[in-house]
């Protein structure tokens, strides 16, 4: 019996309903399986925030500069974020990780591979080196964390732009169009999408992503925090840890990992289901299940850190007394017509 099933067994024992702790008790059993031990513990655990900054800004396809990133990274350095906060509240820690910024912050983890992005619109955003030196980066991380203690990580990102590399990717990816898979981002109007999705479909144009050549896909039309998370999945699978993916940046960084490696989708654990167009596409690709549906589009993390609490409740009652045992009574079994 594997240790997911061993964990199924003992959430059947407790006194409720077969499965009525829903997606939360499936998490329970996926983590589990992927720390090798049904005494589950995602205790102490952090948010790695990966940063960037994008050239295809210079097209007009978001509502601030690129200045706001260093801003931002800034301030979860400090711990004045509103991931911070978050956070702060579910005993999270955070850090900030420069993968590749236009500006050096102090108190951010260096692991810079250029400054900022070139303009996907105008030619490829990266080189293949490039995407392939931050996801090694995103891999190592993961070894990192895992030798500082944390037993689970949770993925975020800042990047002035990253909502139209992320559109990009997902309609090289799934086949979709500019409409289908870009929205309004941190706040566009109406003219300002227009031009976010006139920018992605020349990017593609100029670029032809090849779909087949996940790689590809994210240098040619991708960001450098992108290629870091997605190699945080990957190094999820490598090293036994468990990773949150938060909103649809995250989801994409993740679709790229699971092209690049399909085993590491076992690896993914889905927090909430972003507002963004192409978030609901990408999940359905990589089958798997937000918990909350809460129309978030923050970023940083924070719908990832938000599904920590969630955790911490479901595990309160996997590691709780309230057993049909202890109550002295008959556990439930399954009905007919009952999943």
């Amino acid at each position: 019996m594997s240790a997911g099933e061993r964990a199924q067994a003992h959430l059947d024992r407790i006194a409720k309903p077969l499965r009525s702790l829903g997606r939360l008790e499936e998490l329970i059993v996926q983590l589990a399986d992927i720390q090798g031990t049904e005494d589950v513990c995602i205790a102490p655990r952090c948010a790695l925030v990966f940063c960037g900054d994008h050239g295809v800004v210079a097209e007009g396809v978001s509502q601030s500069g690129s200045g706001v990133t260093a801003l931002v990274a800034r301030a979860i350095a400090e711990g004045t974020s509103n991931v911070s906060l978050m956070a702060a509240a579910s005993g999270t820690d955070v850090l900030a990780v420069d993968m590749g910024m236009l500006e050096d912050v102090p108190g951010v983890l260096d692991c810079k591979v250029a400054r900022g992005t070139a303009n996907m619109a105008r030619g490829p955003a990266m080189t293949r080196a490039q995407a392939e030196q931050a996801l090694f980066s995103g891999r190592a991380l993961v070894g990192e964390m895992k030798a500082k203690g944390y037993r689970l990580i949770a993925t975020g990102e800042m990047g002035i732009g990253n909502t139209t590399a992320c559109a990009a990717m997902a309609c090289a990816l799934l086949g979709l169009a500019p409409q289908e898979a870009a929205g309004r981002g941190a706040g566009l109007s109406d003219a300002g999408l227009a031009r976010k999705w006139e920018a992605i479909a020349r990017a593609l144009a100029v670029n032809r992503p090849d779909p087949d050549d996940p790689v590809d896909v994210l240098a040619k039309v991708g960001g450098l925090e992108i290629a870091g998370m997605a190699g945080a999945f990957l190094g999820s699978m490598e090293h036994r840890v468990p990773v949150v993916i938060d909103g649809v940046i995250s989801a994409v960084a993740a679709l790229t990992a699971a092209r690049i490696c399909p085993e590491a989708r076992a690896y993914m654990l889905p927090s909430h289901m972003s507002r963004e167009p192409a978030a609901r596409r990408i999940f359905e690709e990589l089958d798997l299940h937000p918990v909350i549906d809460a129309d978030m589009a923050l970023g940083e993390g924070t719908g990832a850190v938000a599904l920590l609490p969630l955790l911490d409740m479901a595990l309160a009652v996997y590691h709780g007394p309230h057993t049909f045992d202890q109550l002295g009574m008959d556990a439930y079994t399954p009905q007919e017509g009952q999943a």
